[in-house]
């Protein structure tokens, strides 16, 4: 796996991680959740109060002059590589010309004084682009853009080693911003973009060690484009694709019409911690056919109101979750600071149900029904081993699926008061499940191994929880919903050492 996070395991001082109180928020049937009060410190309020620039020019730096169309790009490519540019207060326009955009050299630093914002007039598809590396982009708004479905507007390229600091990056199509390996996006406002407030894919090379911390992450999806595209998996707060390595800490992402937090097919060593993940119109985090993860320490609150909603009102039966884990789990021969899926010193309050873990019986690598076409597991390289006759028997029966192995769902508080959400039925879930396996017809999953397997074999376990409200459990496939003392007892043994009231004492 050839990354270079595995020899700096000290290089990330912890947060100070608090469990804040909840704060108020309201919700009707048919609406999106009204956007949530902002709780107390620390969390990152950053959209509110951004951090103000440099009133004065830093030593050495080049400034830029907003009564100059372009001259932001053209300063860039006059001046060599580690130039600082400092821009000016006031709108700076690049020329009108969709593809115009800056393309910084190697080590520059771009620093905008207060009030510096530079406007796409929603004329240009990307504000900062090309593949130079070590790039700042710090105290700057960058809004107006209009980058095409699943590209973005700052670091449009994926270029390693940016650093994105005290930015906001807000009012663009597409994705604000895109990643590349060893990128840093700290204290930044990541606002009311089309799709994604950060798209983190990157076409050629490994995507590894990405950081992202302290930032305030919301009102993303303005396009609708789950709605627009079903089932295209192509929106949230942040997508990640395939990153090997990512500290995602201390960060308020809420109010995202969608999915707050999803990590999407090969994604590797992720430590979630010590964020506020609230109102998102639905899951808070989706980890999917991903490996070994710790989240731990955060606060989870009133998501998936409106499409788990919106799932229950059609009568679909499926437990759709808050954390959902969809085909991922800890595997120890894939290198990373875990060998499981931890979830762990969280708290989960009054959500549209708790924690779903999922296997797709008819999803493994090679498989029509993969939707993550092309992909396979992280433990076969050549796709096509996946195959008859060698499939049916080790190791590849095993390797070629992504398994929801090794979770280990512990220490946790799940609180749901139904008067809270506005719900009577299936808001109130915790499960382990998959659907009888059928699809393709030479499939060696066929019927229940997989049901079978995630529930009694792969090592999930849920214990020394404590539950707080009517909660009910999914476990096997979608038709067995049981209470606390069936979870409990045989065959399931779950949640050992864990207590269960009917209403919060305290």
């Amino acid at each position: 796996m050839g990354s270079t996070w595995r020899n700096r395991a000290t290089a990330v001082a912890p947060l100070a991680l608090v469990l804040l109180a909840v704060t108020g928020c309201e919700s009707t049937p048919d609406a999106r959740p009204k956007p949530t009060a902002a709780p107390a410190a620390p969390v990152a309020r950053v959209c509110a109060k951004p951090a103000a620039g440099p009133e004065k020019p830093p030593p050495g730096a080049v400034t830029v002059d907003p009564s100059v169309t372009g001259d932001l790009a053209a300063k860039t490519r006059s001046n060599p590589p580690n130039t600082t540019f400092w821009l000016r207060p006031g709108r700076h326009r690049l020329e009108p010309d969709r593809y115009a955009q800056v393309v910084p050299k190697r080590g520059n630093s771009y620093v905008g004084a207060p009030g510096a914002v530079l406007d796409g007039r929603r004329t240009n598809q990307y504000a900062f682009g090309g593949s130079a590396r070590d790039v700042t982009i710090r105290h700057l708004t960058v809004r107006g853009f209009v980058a095409p479905h699943n590209e973005g507007v700052v670091n449009h390229d994926s270029a390693d080693g940016w650093v994105i600091e005290h930015a906001t990056i807000r009012d663009n199509s597409g994705a604000g911003l895109m990643a590349g390996a060893r990128q840093q996006v700290r204290a930044s406002c990541l606002r009311d973009n089309g799709q994604y407030g950060m798209n983190a894919y990157k076409a050629d090379g490994p995507l590894e060690d990405l950081v992202v911390e302290g930032n305030e992450i919301t009102g993303n999806n303005t396009g609708d484009w789950e709605r627009r595209r079903p089932g295209c998996g192509c929106t949230g707060g942040v997508k990640f694709w395939a990153v090997d390595g990512a500290d995602i800490r201390g960060n308020w992402v809420h109010d995202n019409r969608g999915t707050g937090l999803w990590a999407d097919t090969n994604n590797n060593d992720f430590r979630i911690e010590g964020n506020v993940l609230e109102a998102n119109d639905g899951a808070a985090l989706i980890y999917e056919t991903s490996y070994n993860a710790v989240v731990r320490n955060n606060m989870i609150r009133r998501n998936n109101w409106v499409e788990g909603r919106r799932y229950a009102d059609r009568g679909d039966a499926f437990p759709f979750a808050t954390v959902y884990i969809s085909e991922s789990g800890g595997e120890p021969r894939v290198r990373a600071r875990t060998d499981k899926i931890e979830i762990h010193r969280n708290v989960l309050e009054d959500n549209w149900s708790g924690i779903t873990l999922w296997e797709n019986a008819d999803r493994f690598c090679n498989s029509p029904a993969n939707t993550s076409s092309g992909d396979c597991t992280l433990l076969v390289e050549d796709t096509d081993r996946c195959a008859q006759p060698a499939i049916a028997t080790a190791p590849l029966y095993s390797d070629c699926r992504w398994k929801t192995q090794r979770v280990d769902i512990h220490d946790n508080r799940f609180v749901l008061d139904k008067s809270v959400v506005d719900c009577t039925t299936r808001c109130d879930r915790m499960a382990v499940l998959a659907n009888y396996g059928t699809y393709p017809e030479w499939s060696p999953y066929q019927g229940e191994r997989v049901a079978e397997a995630i529930t009694r074999e792969q090592h999930n376990r849920w214990h020394d929880n404590v539950y707080v409200g009517p909660w009910q459990f999914v476990t096997h496939d979608p038709s067995r919903v049981v209470g606390p003392e069936q979870w409990q007892g045989a065959p399931y043994r779950q949640d050992a050492g864990s207590t269960f009231r009917a209403q919060d004492g305290g």
